[in-house]
């Protein structure tokens, strides 16, 4: 059996399919697995043990869009695959899983997209309060696949050699040591309703960097906002004078070098964005900050036995939110959350012993 899944865009939710591909795996130790990416996330399953296949399909627009999916649907067409499965549900993904040309093809049932599949399967709310992987999990359903629990199947994301030498020699040039106990805290989100404040982050490395001077934090910041890690470093180093080695300056690092960074950190601080489910995929604690989402729909999915806590504002009669308007016009459910209690929660994480 050849099967195909397909999940385009977001780094995150890519993270969130890793559990099915283990998954159809179990359920189909001899079929021929291929997946469907784009460049952005391709990291995450390039490697992953499950798969047969990775095919990155390019990021265009325009007319360049649809001569590089004529392209792909063609290579598609000539893998004839028995089955294909879209985990996304847009325009893009569901017309290539049509185009793929296999016998039966699996996708959400959402109006205008119905007809290019064969199996359609109900589509929970947007704003429900049940985990994405569960939701994209129903989409095995109409292959018999049992249900999903994260001790079974967490998010996995396989550690790229190269880019952890290239992180281990970017911590001895820093001279960060087996004596500092390494934070990473990420800073940046793809949207304004995932990103707690910047003078939020500076107090928190502040307060981290005093109770201990030994650590090191280690600020990260992705495309959406390239240079917030870089500033929010410098304002805390100006604050913390003498102390200021505690916040080395570190050069932007890929996805994978993001990966290999975290696993060797005592704790992975950070919003609901991409990078914190790639956290997921090591056994290093985590304290995520959730705005307008609700920890039911993105906490860690992982091993429950890793350290994982969510910390958010409360009850708000805002919250959920669709994160297209600020009903109050002040974000309180990020602004509600101090960096005291973060910090707090970043000790509890760094007091565990992590096992690999």
């Amino acid at each position: 059996m050849k099967i195909l899944v397909a999940r385009l865009r977001l780094i995150g939710d890519v993270a969130f399919t890793t559990p099915l591909l283990r998954g159809l795996r179990h359920q189909f130790p001899d079929a021929h697995l291929t997946y469907l990416v784009e460049p952005a996330a391709a990291p995450i399953v390039r490697d992953n043990p499950h798969l047969d296949e990775v095919i990155v399909v390019p990021y265009e627009r325009g007319i360049r869009r649809i001569v590089s999916d004529l392209a792909v649907a063609r290579a598609l067409r000539r893998r004839r695959f028995d089955v294909a499965i879209d985990l996304h549900g847009g325009p893009r993904s569901a017309w290539l899983v049509r185009a793929s040309g296999a016998s039966r093809r699996i996708g959400y049932a959402i109006k205008g997209r119905q007809w290019m599949y064969t199996d359609v399967v109900p589509r929970p709310a947007d704003l429900a309060p049940r985990h994405c992987v569960t939701n994209q999990w129903d989409l095995l359903a109409p292959l018999g696949v049992g249900p999903c629990d994260p001790a079974t199947y967490p998010m996995e994301m396989v550690e790229d050699p190269a880019a952890a030498t290239r992180v281990d020699q970017l911590l001895r040039d820093a001279g960060i040591g087996a004596t500092h106990p390494l934070v990473v805290i990420h800073v940046s989100a793809g949207n304004p309703f995932r990103r707690w404040p910047a003078e939020s982050f500076h107090d928190l490395v502040v307060q981290l960097a005093r109770r201990d001077p030994a650590r090191r934090i280690v600020l990260t910041a992705g495309p959406s906002d390239a240079g917030a890690a870089q500033r929010i470093a410098a304002s805390a180093r100006a604050t913390l004078g003498p102390l200021a080695a505690a916040v080395p300056d570190l050069r932007e690092l890929d996805l994978a070098e993001l990966r290999a960074i975290v696993a060797r950190a005592g704790v992975y601080i950070g919003g609901d964005s991409g990078p914190m489910h790639v956290a997921a995929t090591t056994r290093t604690p985590i304290v995520e900050l959730l705005g307008p989402t609700l920890p039911e729909r993105s906490r860690p999915w992982r091993d429950p036995h890793c350290f994982s806590v969510t910390i958010d504002a409360g009850a708000l009669p805002c919250r959920p939110c669709n994160q297209r308007h600020c009903a109050p016009g002040d974000y309180r459910c990020l602004t509600g959350i101090t960096a005291e209690r973060v910090a707090d929660a970043a000790e509890r994480a760094l007091a565990i012993e992590v096992h690999a």
